[in-house]
């Protein structure tokens, strides 16, 4: 029988983290959302589930049973497991992950004083933080990403976990895995059944990388390549894969020793250099973020008129030199508000009234009241164009399309 612990707090405003675009911004793959706003996914041989207010982060923790396979039927009242023990670290974890130790409003003032756009429009996109996740599963999930949507992603992920990884409790019915490790990924037949799964041309690049990692590798390579300043949660490194100098060169160097593997290019190694490994320097230049540059940053002029090679790399050191040491963070940021998606709409309700004169060139008198409503959309990522479509199921008409109308009556 699993065991669970009572719903906990943290005090964090929503200045400093957003749960709700933190966690669906393209960042990570296994977070599920019910209707109740709680967050779901396993994390270190747990599932975790968050929920936040205004002021405090909740959270509480699901421990698997001694036994492998999901209870028949599940049940629905886990015994409870105090987390001041010594085989609960779920709150480390929780802020290991979600990066809570940098002051973000700090950062958010910093980046703004280099950069009048990123002032114009961060804040209304407060809280995103970058994710310490852990590089093994930030490399295949980035992978995955390649020439595909989010929700295509997230199911080619929960099917690694699902057939790959070790089970680890069923909440509210659902069986929850852990993401699989390496060494999982690596039988002859793993190629095969990821292609009758969908993965496509993936599934090539996910064995035969989870082969190079596993088998070809000293153990602890890849974490070997993070940031000395963002140690792994809980890892260990052997003296084969001693943790590189840090500076610009560690950060280079990383980038290119991921180059090496299966099914990485530039794209997805600055990816996994950023939410895997720790290097903050790392900013991920896919066609999203070209029309960025373009739009705001007056790219896509001479030599610099398409996406290249040369184009890539002269977007991330503007960006690099423009935000500083956590330039992969604030590129971030300005992503996200890019998508507008997560945004609360400012809309304006008119109040038309003809005074007097009533005949069609008499002009309206428009009232007008601001409002703030959050409008419900339907959002579909291209994680690797990054192509956005919105559905606005709500519509409130502003003055001039109101008065428009009252014209034409």
């Amino acid at each position: 029988m699993s065991r669970i612990t009572e719903w906990r707090k943290l005090p964090v405003s929503l200045n400093e983290l957003c749960i709700a675009t933190t966690l669906c911004c393209g960042q990570s793959f296994r977070w599920r959302q019910s209707d109740d706003q709680t967050w779901t996914c396993t994390l270190r041989g747990r599932i975790v589930q968050l929920t936040q207010d205004k002021s405090h982060l909740r959270y509480r923790s699901i421990w698997p049973s001694a036994c492998e396979a999901p209870p028949t039927p599940p049940s629905s009242i886990p015994p409870t497991v105090d987390e001041d023990s010594e085989t609960d670290d779920t709150k480390s974890l929780i802020m290991h992950y979600l990066n809570l130790e940098p002051d973000l409003e700090t950062l958010y003032a910093q980046w703004s004083a280099s950069d009048p756009n990123f002032k114009k429009k961060a804040p209304k996109f407060t809280g995103v933080r970058i994710l310490r996740q852990d590089a093994w599963e930030a490399l295949i999930g980035f992978i995955c990403s390649s020439n595909n949507n989010i929700v295509r992603i997230s199911q080619m992920v929960d099917k690694l976990c699902t057939h790959y990884g070790r089970y680890i409790a069923t909440l509210d019915g659902r069986p929850y895995h852990d993401f699989p490790e390496p060494d999982a990924l690596t039988g002859k037949d793993v190629e095969a059944h990821l292609r009758e799964l969908g993965f496509g041309y993936r599934a090539k690049y996910i064995s035969r990388t989870a082969k190079m990692v596993a088998e070809e590798r000293e153990h602890g390579w890849l974490d070997g390549l993070r940031n000395p300043e963002s140690p792994a949660y809980g890892r260990t490194v052997s003296p084969g894969g001693q943790m590189k100098p840090e500076g610009r060169d560690g950060y280079r160097e990383a980038h290119e020793k991921l180059l090496d593997l299966q099914g990485v290019g530039p794209k997805v190694a600055d990816c996994v250099c950023l939410m895997g490994l720790g290097w903050g320097e790392a900013v991920p230049v896919d066609t999203h973020v070209w029309q960025i540059a373009q739009r705001d940053y007056k790219f896509g002029r001479g030599k610099h008129s398409s996406l290249t090679k040369a184009t890539y790399d002269a977007v991330a050191n503007h960006f690099r030199k423009l935000w500083g040491k956590e330039a992969g963070w604030a590129h971030s940021v300005l992503f996200t508000a890019d998508l507008r998606a997560f945004a609360e709409r400012l809309t304006t309700k008119a109040e038309v009234s003809i005074k007097g004169d009533t005949r069609p060139s008499a002009e309206p008198e428009v009232r007008q009241q601001q409002t703030v409503r959050r409008v419900a959309v339907k959002r579909e990522l291209e994680q690797d164009e990054r192509n956005v479509v919105v559905k606005v199921e709500e519509l409130v008409m502003n003055s001039s399309e109101r008065v428009k109308r009252q014209r034409r009556k």
